[in-house]
């Protein structure tokens, strides 16, 4: 038999084997994520550069080459086989790094992030907006957006906050584990039951710029108050769903009822302890609050924040960037149609940041930049001029 019909002999097997037999959840999966950018809400390849034991900080070292295979979850072979559209790099500042000057850290992990995109041209593209990320996707680059980690490194000052949103920041999150002066988190104490005078203030604040008010990290009282206040959808970069797992950083299904009046999105994690009480983590677990978001909050509301690169362990089938398409397929499996899966993956966040932007532009006429100071907004009562 010669090669030719070799060939098309193999073509009439292939196409005689039955449909049932190929993964047709997976194609499905993959028929979404090439037509719409999936969006990651939260990456921490900053801070494992930057913590990394061979060469902190240094993103030209050989070992942080991300057009090669790394140490790390991500990489930019994986982050293909990912068919990942955009990502949120997070550029988390530690909350001990009060001691050492939290904004001095911020701008250094700012740094990174951009000195990673800037390295991989042909991979990743800044994005400032909504119409960016989708650009970028149709250039066949990466969205590459950052987001901060922990209201901390603004030091108090909304003079610093409007100066990393002009480096670039488009989501901040309000704390991280520890409780600041303005907001409540959800691993520490509460010492003002949610957010104070200043921390609504940083909520309008962000919402006159344009920057997400991410609310992973935040106490419940923290959650709904910034709900009051927000005028412009919130997200949650990278959390699940408390009515799944019990755990203090997932999301009530009280605060979830109330998304769909704001516009907000739940961006699912995979952080193993979230997602499940259980050992070990897997795939179905994260699909469980993915499923249980949509349906509590409605299928407007639910996005991915997988926390890559900022978690030691992974659920089952989740293992790095590369494994995407393998969440959608287990969600097609469960009855989600190609519609609600590009929802799932980027729709609803491109959403919230559009909505996000036509709010700052509306605010930006309306008013002038704050001027509010926590010692003004948050003295104590009965306290003098």
């Amino acid at each position: 038999m010669n090669r030719t019909v070799a060939a098309l002999l193999t073509v009439v097997l292939l196409a005689a084997v039955p449909l049932a037999a190929q993964d047709v959840h997976l194609e499905a999966a993959r028929r979404v994520l090439s037509a719409t950018p999936l969006i990651d809400g939260h990456n921490d390849l900053p801070w494992a550069i930057r913590g990394s034991a061979g060469a902190p900080h240094d993103v030209e070292a050989v070992g942080h080459d991300l057009r090669t295979t790394t140490p790390f979850h991500t990489d930019i072979a994986r982050l293909r086989a990912g068919m990942v559209g955009g990502q949120f790099w997070s550029v988390y500042t530690p909350f001990e790094a009060t001691q050492e000057g939290a904004a001095k850290v911020q701008l250094e992990q700012i740094d990174i992030a951009l000195q990673v995109i800037a390295k991989y041209p042909e991979a990743f593209e800044l994005a400032l907006t909504a119409s960016d990320v989708e650009t970028a996707f149709g250039r066949g680059r990466i969205a590459s957006m950052l987001g901060m980690e922990g209201g901390h490194a603004i030091e108090n000052s909304l003079g610093a906050l409007r100066a990393f949103f002009s480096m670039g920041v488009r989501y901040m999150t309000l704390t991280h584990n520890g409780t600041l002066d303005w907001a409540d988190a959800a691993n520490d104490e509460a010492r003002h039951g949610g957010l104070t005078d200043f921390g609504r203030e940083v909520v309008r604040e962000m919402n006159r710029l344009g920057m997400l008010v991410d609310l992973s990290h935040t106490s419940p009282e923290t959650m709904n108050d910034a709900l009051d206040v927000a005028e412009a959808p919130v997200i949650w970069s990278h959390a699940a769903a408390r009515g799944v797992v019990d755990h203090p950083r997932n999301v009530p299904d009280q605060v979830l009822r109330r998304l769909p009046e704001n516009g907000g999105v739940v961006m699912v994690t995979f952080v193993p302890s979230f997602v499940t009480a259980n050992e070990p983590a897997t795939i179905a677990d994260v699909a469980d609050h993915v499923d249980h978001v949509a349906n509590l909050a409605g299928i407007d509301h639910v996005g991915i924040g997988s926390d890559f690169d900022g978690i030691d362990s992974t659920p089952v089938g989740l293992e790095n960037v590369s494994t995407f398409p393998a969440l959608f397929a287990e969600l097609s499996r469960r009855g989600w149609s190609e519609e609600e899966l590009a929802k799932l993956a980027g729709e609803n966040v491109l959403r919230a940041m559009r909505e996000a932007e036509a709010v700052a532009r509306r605010l930006q006429r309306e008013r002038a930049p704050s001027t509010r100071t926590i010692a003004e907004l948050d003295r104590p009562i009965g306290e003098q001029w």
